[in-house]
């Protein structure tokens, strides 16, 4: 029996990270807004949503750019500077810190749902979206460039931006490798 694709599991077997390769085209806040506005239904232990999401459109990209630069090591600074002018913007992925153990684990289990609805509707709309970890998303400064509070961690720094290729599609592992029953 042949399996019918649904088109949620084809965008999620074709979702990329696009890490370059955007084009010029500016990315509309209105366009982020409606991503967020249909991502955030996800899972959320409690009705918490932990999360707040930082937009630095394409416009303000030169300035922030500029800031964010200087906390990179000089030597490092120009190589950055070109990578970070690739995409047309940004999003910092912001999370409500909790200090109990379990509370902070499904705060940040509920926002990495509600960044992949995110990745997952933009990709349906053509919009590249790779999800960025460097160091400097815990650099204080950083923190404060961005208005982060002290009981919030960034999550993640998101480049986004419209593109022309998708990216090469990579092997996965089989659920066969990775799956057991007890």
């Amino acid at each position: 029996m042949e399996k019918i694709q649904s088109n949620i599991a084809k965008i999620i077997r074709e979702r990329r990270s696009v890490k370059n390769g955007y084009t010029n085209q500016e990315v509309p806040t209105s366009l982020v807004k409606e991503l967020l506005e249909d991502a955030r239904w996800a899972p959320t232990h409690g009705m918490r949503e932990p999360w707040r999401f930082i937009f630095i459109p394409s416009d303000r990209k030169q300035a922030f750019i500029e800031s964010f630069v200087k906390h990179f090591p000089k030597d490092s600074q120009d190589k950055k500077r070109e990578m970070f002018n690739q995409p047309a913007a940004f999003m910092f992925a912001v999370m409500k810190e909790d200090p109990r153990q379990k509370q902070w684990e499904e705060n940040f289990a509920a926002i990495s749902c509600m960044i992949q609805n995110f990745q997952l509707l933009a990709w349906e709309q053509q919009l590249g979206v790779v999800w960025k970890t460097p160091p400097q998303i815990n650099e204080p400064k950083v923190r404060d460039m961005l208005g982060v509070q002290p009981d919030e961690k960034i999550v993640g720094f998101i480049n986004l931006g419209f593109f022309d290729q998708k990216p090469k599609d990579k092997t996965r592992k089989s659920v066969d490798d990775i799956f057991s029953t007890y």
